[in-house]
């Protein structure tokens, strides 16, 4: 009986065994399912840095519009002082992983009558069988402006309009053309992009970001005029919402906005996405509207090396890629940034599966 006893416990013991074991399988084979997509890209450009690529597709190209990194004796005062940038240079490709041209550069501080310094994050549009390239730079006043160059070509040169467009501040300028050719404007950055100074639609100079607690503050909108140089109407904050319908809060830091706005459209939806800044991701967010409001849905980038991320988001040949920088190249070095590019994907519920950038 003892004996029966014995081999009875052995038996229940395998059973759990074989139970738990199971269950072990199924989580490791669902770990394995829900495995970091990371990608593997090199830099598109080694010959110098290049930044916040701005990409789109014109006449069947895939064409890039970076800032341009360069050595910098500029103070590290967390306001963007080591970020110097001079001049603009724009790259074309006529396939993913193909040969990147360097088509010189487009424009340079020296030709904008009304820009100081720092060239930062640009952007370009194409209507009215033009080609518009918009910046932001300081002006002789140290304020952030947005101007507009233009060109009959997508290569460049362009030439600067004599003033900045009316109305305008902050830097990180993207402008989207929807389906029925209306513009729309989204730009905006705290700390060196100043965007917590004009609250009240005017600079002041002692302006913070709202506490932790308070809605955080957004990028801005504003629709274009048909000339695309200039607004239709006065920039508006934008609405960035939570899951549950209510204002992403200043404190969030994994949801808030800092900088870099893109838009890009799938599907009959509107996707704003973002830099969160301090938890250093690519954060995007989905609307009906292009003037919003938009409700935070998750990441496309995880953090790079170094501290910015800037991105852009496009489709070409079918399938849809991820432009971005880092600073790897550089050996870490915050300001000496470097283009790169990988292949994004949507889910069946269009959702983005959010990318992991190698360190390579």
């Amino acid at each position: 009986m003892k004996h029966k006893n014995k081999l009875n416990k052995i038996l229940v013991l395998l059973i759990i065994i074989f139970i738990l074991g199971g269950v072990t399988s199924c989580n490791k084979s669902k770990e394995q399912n829900e495995e970091k997509v990371v990608a593997k890209n090199g830099p598109l450009v080694t010959d110098l840095y290049t930044a916040d690529p701005s990409a789109h597709v014109y006449a069947g190209k895939l064409y890039i519009y970076p800032s341009h990194d360069i050595e910098s004796n500029g103070p590290d005062d967390g306001l963007g002082g080591q970020f110097q940038m001079r001049d603009y240079h724009v790259f074309s490709m006529e396939k993913a992983g193909g040969e990147v041209i360097d088509h010189g550069e487009i424009l340079n501080v020296d030709d904008i009558p009304w820009a100081s310094k720092q060239l930062w994050a640009p952007d370009a549009a194409y209507k009215n069988n033009s080609y518009y390239f918009y910046f932001p730079a300081k002006d002789k006043n140290g304020l952030f402006r947005i101007g507009v160059a233009v060109s009959d070509s997508p290569a460049g040169p362009f030439k600067a309009q004599p003033k900045p467009i009316k109305g305008s501040f902050s830097m990180d300028p993207c402008v989207f053309v929807d389906d029925d050719g209306k513009a729309y404007m989204y730009f905006g950055g705290l700390a060196g992009g100043q965007l917590e100074k004009w609250q009240t639609g005017k600079y002041n100079q002692n302006g913070k970001v709202p506490a932790a607690d308070k809605p955080a503050l957004c990028p801005r909108v504003a629709p274009m005029a048909q000339s695309m140089l200039e607004f239709e109407s006065a920039p508006v904050e934008v609405k960035l919402l939570d899951q549950n319908g209510k204002p992403v809060l200043q404190g969030d830091q994994k949801k808030m906005f800092f900088e870099a706005c893109w838009m890009h459209k799938y599907n009959g939806k509107y996707y704003l996405s973002y830099s969160t800044g301090y938890s250093r991701h690519i954060a995007y967010a989905i609307g009906d509207n292009p003037m919003g409001p938009f409700t935070f849905t998750g990441y496309i980038l995880g953090p790079v090396v170094g501290w910015t991320n800037h991105h852009s988001v496009v489709e070409y040949q079918g399938k849809w890629y991820v432009f971005y920088h880092d600073a790897v190249m550089s050996g870490g070095i915050m300001y000496l940034r470097t283009m790169k590019m990988t292949e994004l994907t949507y889910n069946e519920d269009g959702t983005i599966v959010t990318i992991y950038p190698d360190q390579i």
